[in-house]
C-alpha cells in the first residue's frame, strides 16, 4: 500500500485531483499555489477544527505566498443554515475576494457543504478547495461537487452542484476525531462495497477493525478506494440523473431518521443514520424478494462488529411511527413527481435504483420493522 495516493475525478476541464496521504495539511499551500498561482483565499472552518488544524494550514498558505483570512463558525449540523450561508458569503465579499480567488473549506461535511455552496453563489461562482478533516467527508461529501444547506423540511434540500479545484485528504487529521465520528465515517466506506464491490466489502470485513484502530496505511487505502469508486460514478453521472443515485444507498432511510431526530448529534450523527439506513435498505430488499436474509445478516454483523448502530430502536429517545417516517422520506431529493425512489440490492455489491416504489409496500415493511418484539 502506498503512503500517498492520487485519485482523479475526470470531468474534462472541471476535473480535479484528490490527494490522500499523511501530513498533506502542512503542504497545502504548495498544492494550492501550483493549481492557482497568485490566488487569495478565505478559509472557512468551525471552532473545533480550528483549534486542531487551522494554524498549520494558515502557516502553509503564508509560506506559499497566499494571502489569506479565516471565518470560524459554530460546529454541528445546525450550521448548515441560511444564517451561516449569509455569514459565509458576506465574509467572502468583505475580504474583497475576486471571482478567480479561492474559498477553502477546512472541516467535516457540514463545513464542506456550506463553504462549497457559498463559493457557488458568491460572485456567481468562485473556485474552492476541499480539505476534509473527518473520515466521512474524506470518502464522501468532499468529492463530487454536491454543496448545500438544510431546510426545516429536510436535509440538503437547498444547494448546487459545484466542483472543487482540489481535494486534500490528510489522514493525520483523523487522529483528533472521537471514535464515534470515525465509526460514522466508516459507514460511508462500507457503502461503496455494498453498492458494487463485493471484494472491497470482504476487504473491509478483514481490515475494518484495524483501520478504525489507527492504521494509517489501511486508512489511505480505504479512502483511495472509496474516492475512486465515487469518482467513477460522478464522472459518468455528475448531476445524479441516473447511476449516481446509487451513492445514496441507505440515505433515504438515514436522512428521514436525521430529520425526525432534529439533527441532534447526541442522539444520531449522519454516518450512524446511514448505517441504520443501509441495514433497512437490505431488509426492505429482502421483504420485496430481491436479496437473501444471509446478506442482510452479514451486513448487520459487520456494522455491529465495528460498533455502528443497525436498528431504529437503538436511537435513544426517538421512536418514530410509520406516518412520521413516510412523510420524512417524501421530502427526499430522489422523490420524482411524488413517487418514492429507493436504492435496493440483489446481493452485497449488487445494488440498483428502484423507482416508483409502492407506498403501501413501504408501509407494510415498516410495520414489520417497528412492530413490538
Amino acid at each position: 500500500m502506498s503512503a500517498q495516493q492520487t485519485v482523479r475525478v475526470d470531468l474534462g476541464e472541471r476535473g480535479y485531483d484528490i490527494l490522500i496521504g499523511n501530513g498533506l495539511l502542512n503542504d497545502a499551500g504548495t498544492a494550492i499555489s501550483q493549481r492557482a498561482p497568485g490566488t487569495r483565499c478565505l478559509v472557512i472552518t468551525d471552532e473545533q477544527v480550528a483549534e486542531d488544524h487551522l494554524s498549520p494550514l494558515l502557516q502553509s498558505l503564508g509560506s506559499s505566498g497566499i494571502n489569506h483570512s479565516a471565518l470560524i463558525l459554530r460546529p454541528g449540523e445546525t450550521t448548515k443554515s441560511w444564517d451561516s450561508l449569509r455569514e459565509a458569503t458576506e465574509a467572502i465579499l468583505s475580504a474583497r475576494l475576486e471571482r478567480g480567488d479561492l474559498v477553502v473549506a477546512l472541516g467535516g461535511g457540514v463545513i464542506g457543504d456550506l463553504a462549497g455552496f457559498a463559493a457557488a453563489i458568491a460572485r456567481r461562482g468562485m473556485r474552492f478547495v476541499q480539505i476534509p478533516t473527518s473520515l466521512l467527508a474524506q470518502v464522501d461529501s468532499s468529492v463530487g461537487g454536491k454543496t448545500g444547506i438544510n431546510s426545516p423540511l429536510g436535509k440538503n434540500l437547498i444547494g448546487a452542484f459545484h466542483q472543487p479545484l482540489l481535494v486534500l485528504a490528510d489522514v493525520a487529521t483523523l487522529r483528533t476525531l472521537p471514535a464515534r465520528e470515525l465509526r460514522a465515517g466508516y459507514a460511508e466506506i462500507v457503502k461503496y462495497g455494498l453498492i458494487d464491490d463485493h471484494d472491497f466489502f470482504e476487504w473491509l470485513e478483514r481490515h475494518g477493525p484495524d483501520l478504525l484502530a489507527g492504521d494509517d496505511a489501511l486508512r489511505v487505502e480505504a479512502i483511495a478506494r472509496s474516492c475512486a469508486a465515487k469518482a467513477r460514478v460522478v464522472a459518468a453521472d455528475e448531476r445524479e440523473s441516473g447511476r449516481r443515485a446509487l451513492l445514496n444507498l441507505g440515505h433515504t432511510f438515514g436522512h428521514a431518521l436525521e430529520k425526525l431526530n432534529g439533527y441532534k448529534a447526541d442522539t444520531l450523527v449522519h454516518g450512524e443514520g446511514v448505517a441504520i439506513g443501509m441495514v433497512l435498505a437490505h431488509q426492505f430488499s429482502q421483504f420485496l424478494g430481491h436479496c437473501s436474509g444471509q446478506d442482510v445478516n452479514r451486513v448487520m454483523a459487520h456494522l455491529e462488529a465495528v460498533g455502528l448502530p443497525t436498528q431504529i430502536g437503538s436511537m435513544r429517545g426517538l421512536s418514530p411511527g410509520i406516518d412520521d417516517l413516510v412523510d420524512a422520506m417524501k421530502q427526499d431529493k430522489k422523490v420524482a413527481r411524488g413517487a418514492l425512489t429507493f436504492i435496493l440490492t440483489h446481493a452485497i455489491g449488487k445494488s440498483f435504483v428502484a423507482r416508483d416504489v409502492s407506498e403501501d409496500g413501504l408501509r407494510a415493511f415498516l410495520a414489520t420493522i417497528l412492530a413490538p418484539a
